[in-house]
Formats: C-alpha cells, structure tokens, sequence
C-alpha cells in the first residue's frame, strides 16, 4: 500500500472523528451515557464510506515450489525392433518413472514419437517413420517457459524431417539422448539414395541415378543390379575401400510402354553381412503417352505467372509456356488448356479464336483485366464493373462436388484483390471459394468452375495468387498443398471426363513408407455433396486374391480410409455405395521398401552433435543410473520457490459494507427507539 493511501486513510478516520463527535457532543441534547454509543456507531460508518471511497489495495502473496519437469521421449519407430532394442528401451522408462529420487526431484512428462508425436501409453514400435526433429520441435514450443531437460530413449536413426543434430539450438533445452543399438561399425553395403522421376513419357528414356554405400575397413567387391520382373536392365561392377565409401551411379532406362513400371536396384551381397534388407530398393514410374502442354498467356509481368508455372509443373504431366497473345496465336494447336491472365484489348484476336476452336480456359483476373471486352467475348458470365478494388479473403465451399479439394486454411491466407461488384454467372456452376470481405462471407464469386459447350472452364477473379503459395509454406513448410490443389484444378480443365456421381482421389502407386490414402465424394441423383451417404472400400490384392472391405469415414468434406501399413503388392479397389447401385474401380501398387530396417547402428555421431548443441550429454542404455545420478545432482533442476501477488480492491470487501450498513442500522434503532427521531 502507498504512503499517500496511509495519509489518506488517517484523515479519513479523523474526519469521521470528528464529524461524529460534533454531532452527538457539541450539538447534541442527548445527557446520557447513550451519546458516546451513538458518536461511536456514526464515526464507523462515516469512516467506512470514506474508505470506500479512497478504496485502498492490498497485496497478498501465495508462496508455492515449482518443480522442473523431466520430458521422456521414446523412439517408438519399427527401427528399434528391427535392431532388437525393444525391451532395453522398456526397461531405460521403468528405470526413470520408478525411481524415487527423479520423481521427488522433476514432473515426469512421457512421449512416444515417429513421425508424429504422443503421450505415452503403451510402446509397439510400429512406427513405420521417425521424425526425432519435429519431436524436439514441439517440446521446444510447449516448454518454452519451464526448465524442462528432455530425455530421448532412441537409436538416432532419422528417416523423415529436417537434420535433428542442430534443432537443440532452438530448443533451449538441455538434451539427453540414450543411445539404443550397436555402435560397433560392421562391413556394410547399402543403398543411400536412389532419385527418378515419378513420371516419363513413351519410347523416351529416363535416368536412374542410384547412391552406394560402404561402411568398412576391407576393399571389397560388389556388383549393382538393376532388375524389371525377371529382366536384368542394367549391372555395374563397383570397389568399395576404407577411403572409398561411396559411389554414385548414373543410367538411363527405356519406357517401351504405357503404365506403372516397377524396378528393382540391388547390392551383392559380402561374406557375413548383417543386415542385407538395405542392399535391395524397389522403385517405380509411370509411363505417360503425352504431356499436358498449358499455355499461360498474359500482357503484363506479375508475381502470379511465376507462381503459377511453378505450382502446375511441379507435376511432372504437365508443362507451361509463358506466352504473349501473339505468339500464342502462332502456336494455338500445341495446348490442350489455356489460362488467361487478366486479359486486356490485346486478348481480343485470342478470345475469339477459344470461343471459335471450344478450348477449355482458366481466367484470372485483376486490376488491369478490361471487363468490357472479357464480357462482350462470351456470353457465360458478366461482371458488374465499378473501377473500384476490394480485397477479398477466400472461403472455401465445403459442398463444392465438382472435384475433390482439401481444406488449405484459406482463412489463413492473404486477400486478392478483386473488382467490387459481383460476378454473374449464367450458366450452371459451382463456387469453390466465396469472398469474404470484413469477416462477413458473400455469395459472391471469388473462384468458380462451370461446363457450356462441351468446354470447362474456371474463373478466379482476383489477383495476387502468389501470397497463397508463400503462406502455404509458411502454414506446411512446403508448397506441396498449394501446387496439388492448382493441379486438380488444372487436371479438371484438361480432361474431357463426365461429371460422375463418386468421385476418388488416389496415386497410381506408393512407395513402401508412404501414407496410402484413398479420398472420395458421394453425390446425391441431384448432383448434390451428401454427407450421410454409407461408402466401403472392397480391395483386392492380385497376387494371393484376398479381399477386404473398409468403411470409408467422413472427414473434412470428403470420404476417406487410411490404409497405411498393408502388405506390399498391386490391388484392385472398388469404393461403392452400400445401399445404392453406384461405385467406382480403380488399382494401384505398393512397392516393398521399410526405410526403419535399412540401418544397422546407432547414429552416435548425430546423437553427440545433439547433446553437444544443447549443453546436455549422451548416455548408453546401460549408463542409465548415471544418468539418474547426473540428473538428480546437476544445479540447473533445482526446485524454485514461486510467489502469487494478489492485489484485492477494498471496493471488492462485502464485510466492510456490511459493517456500515449494520451500524447505520443500529444508529438508528437506538434513536428510534429513545425518541430521538
């Protein structure tokens, strides 16, 4: 409390003193003893109604311990199975939840991770990814504020997300890492890494490049395989040393037909080889028959254009020329999707000619489109021409059925800027994204697709698409959702498909690690999105015939079924209505690849940077006691004392008006009852 609220409080108490002594001593008749009652009951209330009105503060505090917390994070991933670390990594957390010292000392907090992160529950090490990096990540977040060193039980054997040795620098954690697995180097062959193409075109050939590795003291020999079913495509001898521990290989590989095309890379064996699981890698291509060649045809530089040939290409399917109205002209034939960005007077000649030769078209307009010519060249939509810009937020339409569209978090994303006034569309469409101005959604139009003519075509009536792709790596950290969902886009143009009532969204094959997920959308005879429909999955594996049927469940818009984790092989799938004669067929392969049993060690290395970073230290499983020892005596975790400072209004005091009202009270029955009133 101030002093000046002191003084303020003493004047206080003597002015009500003193005003109630001159009403019952100097004024007063009263001749009893009764004036003194009265003279004391009216300095208390005139008192506490000054108080109130000064209304001073008091502080009180709450003194409690706050104990550091000790966060357990196990490696959860089939990698540590593999390497029969399991039941060590069992008993290093029965070790440090059981002990008495560490719990008196530190709050435990357990976690299990592989790609994602968890509390623990139970360990099945059947993760079939570890993401060690986005583990650390997350705790670096949710301890940000605490003192909080984080034991990780794992074999530092990464096989997803960014390099996890430096991560402890953001941390701000100390990190222990308890090393499970062999550190002995044994000879070993493997294959590294292995880069092609997803996609390649017929009778082209494509190239293969194919990282080995050794590790050993001996000179070896072993001979690189490359295999097509029963076919051997391709073989290379290769010498591996002590000083020689690696080698790239280059070839090229012919497509000779159409289809899914898998291939198998392998590594000769050595003599008494550990783990010969990581000489051998499938991989797989998709021969194509053509490209899909777009033209992006524009008058004026923007970001946008960039953005866009970037986002359309990185599918392999397709290719974008950036081109002027003239000379696209000179080269109208070779495109089989044409996208007109905000066209002006000098689009007239190539506005004419798509309406002429029925091209399908992808319109982006903005501040330099002229609407006046864009609407007198056809006769599907019209826009209400202002002059005046807004931007715009997009809302995405849930009940968009044309194609199946993720949710982006487009309320994250930055506005467009669109002409104000609304776009009328005249013949049947379907709005994929609403504008939203103020927080307020509209009906108007910001992104739509409509078929007219035997042609399709979209409209975005904005510019400024290139932040989206920016914040969509902001979101993800990668551009992968903005570009897949410019490609449905793009790969509903270009295709010349009927609308169907189920519509599946799935790849023509998965690499073994892959998370194999089939999306679907149902609509009604009315071609309407409907959201109770009953859908399963009957999926059949060609190679031994047996056969599964999933329920496919509703997630964000879309139906979908996770089946991550089935047997290598190829399948046939039908997803199908389960009261209705309506389904669809598809297949795919998935290809046998286990990235966790691809190590043989320990990454000691790795884990030593780790601890180094972030001033912690690296422990084996059977150095756990010291661990617990180290953990117990180390300063930094010392318990601190905290204080809560509570500052509580006098106003807020229900006995202090309490009081007042009962000496009011009694103040006047006395005088009521004397006569004195």
């Amino acid at each position: 409390m101030q002093n000046s609220t002191i003084i303020y409080i003493v004047i206080a108490a003597i002015a009500a003193l003193l005003l109630a002594l001159f009403q019952y001593l100097y004024k007063s008749k009263i001749k009893s003893n009764l004036k003194y009652l009265l003279t004391a009951l009216r300095a208390i209330s005139l008192f506490g109604i000054l108080l109130l009105l000064i209304n001073p503060k008091f502080e009180s505090f709450t003194y409690f311990n706050e104990k550091p917390t000790l966060v357990i994070a196990v490696d959860n991933s089939e990698s540590i199975s593999y390497l029969k670390q399991d039941q060590k990594s069992r008993e290093v957390v029965k070790v440090l939840k059981d002990n008495a010292e560490i719990a008196n000392r530190f709050n435990l907090e357990a976690y299990s991770f592989g790609k994602s992160v968890f509390t623990l529950d139970s360990l099945n090490f059947n993760e079939r990814q570890s993401n060690l990096a986005y583990a650390l990540k997350q705790f670096g977040e949710i301890y940000a504020n605490q003192t909080a060193p984080i034991v990780v039980i794992t074999d530092g054997n990464q096989t997803y997300g960014s390099d996890y040795s430096y991560i402890a620098k953001d941390v701000k954690q100390p990190v222990y890492p308890i090393v499970l697995g062999d550190s002995t180097i044994h000879s070993d062959l493997s294959i590294k890494q292995l880069n092609v193409n997803r996609y390649v075109y017929l009778k082209n050939k494509f190239p293969v490049e194919v990282i080995a590795n050794y590790s050993g003291n001996q000179s070896v020999n072993t001979e690189l395989k490359i295999w097509s079913g029963n076919t051997l495509v391709f073989r290379k001898t290769l010498q591996f040393n002590a000083s020689k521990t690696s080698e790239i290989i280059e070839t090229t590989l012919a497509a000779n037909s159409v289809g899914v095309k898998t291939y198998k890379v392998e590594l000769t064996t050595l003599n008494n080889e550990k783990n010969t699981i990581n000489n051998t890698k499938n991989f797989g291509v998709e021969v194509i028959d053509q490209k899909t060649n777009i033209a992006l045809i524009y008058d004026r530089m923007h970001p946008d254009l960039g953005a866009l040939k970037k986002a359309i290409e990185s599918n392999e399917q397709r290719s974008v020329s950036i081109l002027k109205p003239k000379k696209y002209l000179e080269k109208i034939n070779d495109f089989q999707l044409v996208i007109l960005f905000q066209p002006n007077n000098n689009f007239n000649t190539v506005l004419r000619e798509i309406e002429d030769q029925k091209i399908n078209t992808f319109i982006i307009t903005g501040e330099t489109t002229n609407w006046n010519i864009l609407n007198e060249s056809q006769d599907y939509f019209r826009q209400k021409i202002t002059n005046q810009f807004e931007n715009y937020q997009p809302i995405l339409n849930n009940n968009y059925g044309t194609f199946i569209v993720e949710n982006l978090d487009f309320n994250s994303f930055p506005p467009l800027k669109s002409e104000f006034g609304s776009l009328q569309i005249t013949v049947p469409y379907e709005t994929l994204l609403y504008k939203s101005a103020n927080g307020i959604t509209t009906e108007d139009v910001l992104l739509a697709t409509f078929e007219a003519n035997n042609t399709k075509h979209a409209i975005l009536n904005g510019e400024d698409i290139w932040k989206w792709r920016a914040q969509s790596f902001l979101n993800t950290n990668s551009f992968n959702n903005f570009d897949e969902f410019i490609n449905k886009l793009v790969q509903y143009l270009s295709s010349n498909k009927k609308r169907k009532r189920i519509n599946i969204d799935y790849k023509s094959f998965y690499n073994g690690n892959d998370n194999v997920v089939i999306s679907a959308q149902y609509f009604n005879k009315n071609y309407e999105f409907d959201d109770s429909a009953s859908l399963s999955i009957v999926l059949k594996n060609k190679e031994n015939e047996s056969v599964n049927e999933v329920p496919l469940l509703l997630n964000n818009g879309n139906y979908t079924v996770d089946l991550s984790g089935i047997e290598a092989g190829l399948y046939d799938f039908t997803v199908k209505h389960n009261s209705e004669s309506v389904a669809v067929s598809g297949s795919f392969q998935i290809l046998e690849y286990n990235v966790e049993q691809q190590f043989l060690n320990a990454d000691i290395t790795k884990l030593n940077a780790l601890a180094n970073n972030s001033e912690g230290e690296v422990y084996f499983s059977n150095q756990i006691l010291q661990l617990v020892e180290h953990l117990n005596k180390d300063k930094r975790y010392a318990t601190i004392q905290k204080s809560t400072k509570n500052i509580v209004p006098l106003i807020d005091w229900k006995y202090l008006l309490g009081l007042i009202v009962l000496s009011l009270f009694i103040e006047w029955f006395i005088r009521k009852y004397n006569g004195l009133i």
